[in-house]
């Protein structure tokens, strides 16, 4: 399941800017896939300032555990707290109920979402994943 609404990042993880201006993000459903049962989803504080490309967080699965990557500047506007007692929601509805964050972005997010894959992009993005 790939949204067309939302904007990607090679790293999987997928962004949606809501009617109020902040940007959700969250993993793909690639992603919890290729991670497995998610066990634990560590996140920022709510006012916490964070810069493009820098981590903010990691999700941990009985697999592995994946760093969280903040594709673009601002403000931790909210976190999903509801992933502290059930953190499998990243995996039942990871573009839903398993969101992570809210950014209030800095002014030049538009330029960054513009610059991420569509729906389109991230699926050829996935399928050379799949033939690797």
């Amino acid at each position: 399941m790939v949204p067309e609404s939302y904007r990607y990042t090679e790293e999987h993880e997928w962004l949606r800017v809501g009617d109020d201006g902040t940007i959700s993000l969250g993993v793909t459903a690639f992603a919890q896939n290729e991670l497995g049962e998610v066990v634990y989803v560590e996140l920022p504080s709510v006012g916490d300032a964070v810069t493009a490309g820098d981590p903010i967080g990691s999700i941990e699965s009985v697999k592995a555990v994946a760093e969280i990557y903040s594709p673009i500047g601002g403000e931790i506007a909210a976190v999903n707290s509801s992933l502290d007692d059930a953190p499998e929601q990243v995996n039942d509805a990871p573009h839903d109920d398993g969101w992570l964050v809210r950014i209030k972005p800095d002014d030049d997010a538009q330029s960054v979402l513009d610059g991420l894959m569509d729906a389109t992009a991230y699926r050829r993005h996935i399928a050379g994943a799949d033939d690797a």
